[in-house]
This record gives C-alpha cells, sequence and structure tokens, in this order.
C-alpha cells in the first residue's frame, strides 16, 4: 500500500516539474511575441501616423483602442466560458467546436495573450498614437501641447477603460457565445 502511495507522490511530482517547464516555456515564448508584435505595432505608428492628416489619424487611433477592447474581451471570454456545452457541439461534429474547446483548456495562455499581449500593447501604442494626434492639434488650434495632450491622454484613457468595462461585462455574461464566435474567425484562417 504504501509503494502505491509512493508511486502516485513521484508521479504528482513529476507532472508538477513539467508544469513549472511548460509554464517557462511558455513565459519565454510571451515575452518574444509581445517583442515582435509591440515592434510591429510600433512601427506602423510611429512611421504611418505622423505622414497622415489628423483624420485618418484618428481613424488609426479607433482602430486600435477597438483592437484592444474587442481582444479584451476575448480573453475574459475565454476564461468565463463553459467546456461543456463545446464539448457536446463537438461531439455533435460542429465546424469550430474543436478550437473552443482547445482554446477553453488552454484558457490562461489565450487570456494572458488576448489581454496582456494584444489588449495592453493597443494601449500602448494608443496612447503614442494619442500624442501625436495631441501635438497635430496644438499646432492647428495654437493651444498650448502641454493641455491639449493631457486632454487626449485623458479622452483615450477613459472611452479605453469605459468600453473595457462594458465589454468585460458583456464578455462574463455571453462568454460562450463570444467564444464560438472567436472561433469560428479562427477557424478561417487555422483548420486543425
Amino acid at each position: 500500500m504504501t509503494e502505491l502511495k509512493n508511486l502516485k507522490v513521484q508521479n504528482k511530482r513529476k507532472e508538477q516539474k513539467h508544469k513549472e517547464k511548460t509554464d517557462k516555456t511558455w513565459i519565454v515564448k510571451i515575452v518574444l511575441i509581445t517583442f515582435i508584435v509591440s515592434l510591429l505595432f510600433a512601427t506602423v505608428s510611429e512611421t504611418i501616423i505622423p505622414n497622415v492628416n489628423l483624420f485618418i489619424g484618428i481613424i488609426i487611433l479607433i482602430l486600435f483602442i477597438v483592437l484592444g477592447v474587442l481582444f479584451d474581451m476575448v480573453g475574459v471570454a475565454v476564461t468565463a466560458a463553459d467546456l461543456v456545452p463545446f464539448n457536446s457541439m463537438a461531439s455533435r461534429k460542429v465546424r469550430c467546436a474543436n478550437i473552443a474547446i482547445k482554446f477553453k483548456k488552454n484558457a490562461a495562455k489565450v487570456s494572458s495573450f488576448c489581454n496582456d499581449v494584444i489588449g495592453d500593447i493597443c494601449g500602448v501604442i494608443s496612447g503614442s498614437v494619442g500624442v501625436i494626434i495631441a501635438t497635430s492639434l496644438s499646432n492647428l488650434t495654437g493651444i498650448g501641447n502641454l493641455f491639449v495632450s493631457l486632454f487626449v491622454t485623458a479622452l483615450i484613457a477613459s472611452i479605453t477603460i469605459g468600453l473595457k468595462a462594458i465589454c468585460k461585462s458583456y464578455a462574463i455574461n455571453k462568454a460562450n457565445i463570444i467564444l464560438y464566435e472567436f472561433s469560428k474567425i479562427v477557424y478561417i484562417f487555422y483548420k486543425g
């Protein structure tokens, strides 16, 4: 009886070591992905925004805000979703159910990618785009750059936080629907 107990303890230790190794690998991957995505988004915002007119710059800013809010909503939905309906759908061969199951089983990683990588990067980039827009507005209006920058920054932050608050509540209440719809979008690009 004690040998069985010892085997269980040894297996538990092996599983723990494997999980720790997997977690370290995931952390390294997510840091590299974050660096690459940040570099890409920052390059786009720093090279394109200064060369477009104010209206196009505002449109690009809105796109970054919306992208960040949508990914934040998906990250919350994945963690709040229930696996049971997707297992049922997969057993009936419903398209995209297997992708939803993969996302749900990896909810911590998916949430980290959606909320932390895409969501936070969009927040940082929207801030830098806001600075460029504030400078343009200051030059156009003749109002001091400090005042315009403070106003634009506060406006961007309040809009982003307000939208995220609304969408997080929606994501918790409609988690399964959001996860399924997101899985349908991913299915277009990845069939596995």
